[in-house]
């Protein structure tokens, strides 16, 4: 299977709290819109990937649900950004790992949780073999 692009598909309790979580708080750029009304769907750039939000869910998805694993350059450059942010629901500030990651654990409004990953210099993810 050759995989040309690939997205994240969420359907949210409430969109527009969702569009204004991804879009303002996380300051997720958008790469489209389709459909009209409150239940349009809005696609975010996810860096090497893309983020759906589109139609509505009765109730938020079960505990454990999806995550996201969003890497940044900063972490703590990051959690400085999210200070302040009414919608920006910290759920554990950046630690570093016992595994060398640096991240930081963030939820959106329907609880879906999101892993903010910094990958320091010398961390093995950083090179291939």
């Amino acid at each position: 299977m050759h995989v040309l692009s690939s997205r994240v598909l969420l359907r949210p309790t409430d969109p527009e709290r969702s569009r204004r979580f991804y879009g303002e708080t996380l300051g997720l750029p958008v790469y489209r819109e389709f459909g009209t009304g409150p239940e349009r769907g809005t696609v975010y750039f996810l860096g090497g990937g893309f983020l759906e939000l589109s139609g509505r869910a009765p109730t938020p998805p079960p505990d454990p649900g999806p995550r996201l694993w969003l890497q940044v350059a900063d972490v703590h450059a990051a959690r400085e950004e999210l200070r302040g942010r009414p919608d920006a629901r910290v759920l554990r500030e950046p630690v570093t790992e016992p595994w060398g990651l640096i991240e930081m654990w963030l939820a959106d409004p329907d609880g879906v949780r999101i892993a903010v990953v910094e990958v320091p210099e010398g961390h093995p993810l950083r090179y291939r073999p």
